[in-house]
Parts: structure tokens; sequence; C-alpha cells
């Protein structure tokens, strides 16, 4: 694995890390918690995002406006069965979905998550580095690279390691402030 390989994989990381944080919910409405809603709509299993128009009109209330009006209910069950937590409300040609104020031991509760989210993050991150060092090692005893070349790609690769660890940390302050903020 080269370091721009590396550095690609170690981005895409903290990419899928930020989406996870953002299926976390907060005191606030926000379309992504339902990213992970999929429908069965026609015998196949269909993201939500593809079957409606999602929004968000205040800060307690998602709005899901299907584009076909059959699918109301399967969507209703859909996010019923989900884990999301919320409950649906449909009047014939939306759902509604309010976002109750989270509670203290809720709060505490979803920054725990957000921290296993950001760990399993940083694992990856460093499983990405110990795969690159095994190549850099190997490179460096068949003779492809020299020792010092080894040795400034690994000091590159420990500083890529560190920029994306750091860059979860600061995601994962962000997802905790947003997550205890009232």
């Amino acid at each position: 694995m080269k370091l721009a390989e590396a550095e690609s994989t170690m981005q895409k990381t903290v990419e899928a890390t930020q989406r996870a944080f953002n299926t976390i919910r907060t005191g606030r409405a926000n379309a992504s918690l339902l990213d992970k809603v999929t429908v069965d709509y026609y015998g196949a299993s269909t993201p939500l995002k593809s079957l409606a128009n999602i929004s968000t009109p205040d800060a307690t209330t998602i709005l899901i406006q299907p584009y076909d009006r059959s699918s109301l209910n399967l969507i209703e069950k859909a996010i019923s069965m989900s884990d999301v937590g919320l409950t649906p409300s449909n009047d014939g040609s939306v759902i509604r979905l309010n976002i109750p104020p989270l509670t203290s031991d809720r709060r505490k509760e979803l920054v725990k998550i957000a921290a296993k989210y950001a760990e399993e993050g940083r694992v990856g991150i460093r499983n990405i580095r110990r795969d690159a060092l095994d190549t850099i090692r190997k490179m460096e005893k068949n003779s492809e690279v020299s020792e010092d070349e080894a040795r400034d790609q690994q000091d590159k690769l420990q500083k890529l390691t560190d920029k994306y660890t750091a860059r979860i940390n600061e995601l994962l302050a962000e997802k905790e402030k947003d997550i205890t903020t009232v």
C-alpha cells in the first residue's frame, strides 16, 4: 500500500465516521437521521431518500413527502421498524416525525455512541497504517527502497495517521457539542 493510497483510504474512513455521526440524533431535526432507513418497495429494499422528499421545516420536525403516494404506508412501516426511535405521523399525504427534546441520560448515551463510532474510525486508520507499514518494510527487505527512504515513508505515514486521527477527534468534539447543547 503506497502512501497516496493509504491517505485516500484514511480520508474515506474519516468520511465514513462522519456519516455514522450524522445518524446520531441531536436535539434538532436532521434529514440524515433517516439515511439508514430502507423501505421494502415492490420487493426491493430501497433507501428512503430515493422514494421521498425529506425536509426539515423547523428544528423539531422532519417532513417526508413520498414521490408515490401509494408508498406512504410502506414508508411509515419502515420508519416504525427502524432503529431511528421516532414515531411517524401519517396524514394521508405526508409523514411527520416530531423530534422530542433529549433527556440528559439520553444525551450521555448518545455521546457514548459517538465515542464508539470515533474509536471505530481511529482503529480503521491504525489498520491502514499497519498495512502500509508492512508494505514499506517488505519493499525495504526486497531492496526496492533504501533504509533512509523507508524511514522517510514511515515518518510521512505516521504524520498522515496523526492528521486523520486528529480529524476524527475534531468531528467527535463537534458531535459531542451538538448532542450536549440544549
